[in-house]
């Protein structure tokens, strides 16, 4: 097994012994969902023993459509990821999108999430970096994943060592991901912790014309097969009512169901450790 660098992140540790996720709506909607996700995904969480990162996108750039719902944006955003942080005691990741929101987006986020479809773009990486926050790169569906080595030097290069790789799948011809579990021994490689994406790696892109599909069903067996490989640590994208989501519904799993997936998902991830 690959010795994997441990990431400290307030009292605990991504990569250690405990499973570590990251969850939340897709998109910033209201401080009402924001609200309910956090306070009951804090309770299971702090329930089951798992450490827990909530997430949530001040800005969904990468639409597919121009009409399609983004987020409160930059300011309005990161007001409402700090009132969740200090209300709840959580840490935060969210995405960036340019080199210039690095910097106060950090501010607010513990975790600068690097979007995958913008892995390999230099300048943010650096930026992000360069913050001192941790950073976790998704990987692009267009690459595989030995390709995320000289990714992770661009972000040590800059001086930061706190990195964290996220799979979301593959693509595999048009509207459509697969999950390549070698991924995940692959890229423990690089020394650093995995993150299995169980909701986007579920998304059919394009599929609908104007926005993308998805299909919810197919997340726990994708979320426990990554702990069965080995991931250090899960994402998944939760929503009260995922059907009137704006963005990335079919993709989500519901609140509700929540409990019952982290639980089977630790339950996989001691058995690995063991």
């Amino acid at each position: 097994m690959t010795d994997i660098k441990k990431i400290k992140l307030k009292n605990f540790e991504i990569g250690g012994d405990k499973l570590t996720v990251m969850a939340g709506p897709c998109a910033i909607e209201s401080m009402e969902i924001l609200d309910e996700t956090a306070k009951e995904l804090k309770e299971i969480t702090k329930d089951l023993d798992i450490n827990f990162i909530f997430k949530s996108s001040f800005d969904k750039a990468n639409r597919s459509s121009i009409n399609s719902f983004r987020g409160p944006g930059l300011k309005k955003g990161l007001e409402m990821l700090q009132e969740i942080k200090s209300k709840y005691d959580l840490p935060i990741v969210t995405d960036i999108h340019t080199p210039e929101q690095a910097l106060p987006v950090s501010e607010v986020a513990d975790i600068l999430q690097i979007p995958a479809f913008l892995c390999r773009q230099t300048d943010l990486l650096v930026a992000a970096a360069k913050t001192g926050k941790i950073v976790n790169i998704k990987k692009g569906q267009f690459l595989a994943p030995e390709q995320m080595g000289p990714l992770v030097k661009k972000v040590e290069d800059s001086g930061n060592f706190n990195i964290l790789l996220t799979d979301r799948g593959t693509s595999f011809g048009y509207n459509n991901l697969v999950v390549d579990y070698r991924a995940i021994p692959i890229m423990q490689n690089f020394k650093y912790p995995i993150v299995f994406d169980a909701t986007h790696s579920v998304q059919l892109p394009g599929a609908n014309g104007i926005c993308s599909g998805g299909d919810r069903r197919f997340v726990p067996t994708l979320a426990k097969a990554a702990m069965a490989a080995g991931a250090n640590a899960l994402f998944f994208e939760i929503h009260p009512t995922p059907d009137k989501a704006l963005c990335d519904g079919a993709n989500m799993i519901a609140l509700k169901d929540a409990k019952q997936l982290f639980k089977q998902c630790k339950d996989i991830f001691e058995t690995v450790k063991q």
